[in-house]
């Protein structure tokens, strides 16, 4: 058997064992640099594009040699994921929803994906006993996309997504760095022509030309950042508790794709809708108990208590006054107590004008109290010449 039979036949049991334990898609390609990117990469930094949850080496982002000592190969994998709920529950006047991203609808999927790899990697290991290999997921240092994209499991299009042929962009990714030199699979020569759809559709405008995204724009990196959400996205997020899906549901090649066949990843949908009222006053035990196994729980109870609020004055609900009243004077987290009051003055009403006016004698932080006099500029004038 010559060395590169040899290898054909080692790739091709890597890709059976791979179905065998429900990896959906396997792809194979060269641990080369990755230069183009590093380059794109460079603008996207020097334009202030980044959203500070990458790995700040672009060298480590680039370069896989520098993650596993004499990297030949990278194996990526994906994973399908559900893009539709079976009977949505439905949000209503004193019962309204907010709703997560489909990505966090099921068990995290860094968790479900690093368990893949790791079975993946102790499969391989057994093949060649002393080979090299690394597992990444996400928070790791290369860029999932562009390694699904050079292994042939699909082209990055217009909305920054890898985009398969069989699954959309409903997929989770990963990969494996290793020293071994197994042949590579050819990039698919596809993308998305003249289709705009995504870019026009961006509720924040952040999916600019070229397919870049800048992070700071984008609704799914504003829902998480803990600090108060900049004023001119605030009502773009509408009801979005965690990530955004847009530039994913109106694509083209996704259209009519809902793939469950993967039981850890189906929704909840109690966890993917959740009631708005009963988040503002939730424990971090009962927090944990709720969102814990979704990827959303990452960042935390805050993001999602203020975002929870935004989209209670987005929904204008007046049953939450007397909620986010209470909020704006108990609650410890100044961006909590200022988005309730920005959004009490959003909701309306002499209710909320009355919280917001007894805010002003007693608040201190300055943050706090420039939220509540925005809350209180957006109640009309006849109401405070009835007091």
């Amino acid at each position: 058997m010559s060395n590169q039979q040899y290898w054909e036949q080692t790739k091709q049991s890597i890709i059976d064992y791979a179905a065998q334990i429900g990896i959906d898609k396997i792809g194979f390609a060269s641990a080369d640099p990755f230069l183009e990117l590093k380059e794109r990469l460079i603008v996207h930094r020097e334009k202030g594009y980044e959203s500070g949850f990458e790995e700040p080496d672009l060298d480590k982002r680039t370069e896989p040699g520098l993650l596993v000592e004499g990297a030949r190969s990278l194996i990526s994998i994906a994973l399908a994921y559900p893009s539709k709920l079976e009977n949505p529950p439905k949000s209503e006047p004193g019962a309204y929803r907010g709703i997560l991203c489909r990505a966090a609808w099921g068990t995290d999927y860094h968790h479900v994906l690093r368990d893949k790899l790791a079975k993946l990697s102790a499969f391989i290991t057994e093949l060649e006993p002393g080979v090299k290999i690394e597992p990444m997921v996400d928070t790791g240092a290369l860029s999932d996309r562009a390694v699904a994209e050079r292994a042939g499991l699909g082209f990055v299009g217009k909305n920054c997504a890898l985009i398969t042929e069989e699954f959309g962009s409903w997929v989770y990714l990963g990969e494996l760095v290793t020293n071994l030199p197994l042949p590579a699979d050819q990039p698919v020569e596809e993308g998305c022509g003249e289709c705009n759809i995504c870019v026009d559709a961006c509720p924040t405008g952040a999916l600019v030309q070229g397919g870049q995204l800048d992070a700071q724009r984008c609704v799914a990196y504003l829902t998480q950042v803990k600090d108060f959400i900049p004023d001119e996205f605030r009502g773009k997020i509408g009801n979005r508790l965690y990530g955004c899906d847009t530039c994913q549901t109106v694509c083209p090649k996704n259209r009519r794709l809902n793939h469950t066949h993967h039981a850890e990843f189906q929704p909840d949908p109690e966890i993917a809708k959740p009631l708005l009222l009963p988040l503002l006053d939730m424990s971090n035990k009962e927090f944990k108990e709720k969102f814990g196994l979704s990827s959303s729980s990452w960042r935390g109870k805050k993001p999602i208590q203020r975002n929870a609020i935004l989209a209670l004055a987005h929904f204008k609900d007046k049953t939450a006054v007397p909620h986010l009243a209470r909020l704006l004077e108990n609650d410890p987290r100044p961006v909590i107590r200022g988005t309730a009051g920005w959004a009490l003055g959003k909701i309306g009403g002499d209710e909320a004008r009355l919280a917001l006016m007894k805010a002003i004698e007693r608040e201190s932080d300055a943050a706090v109290l420039a939220e509540v006099q925005k809350g209180l500029a957006m109640l009309p004038e006849q109401s405070a010449s009835s007091h």
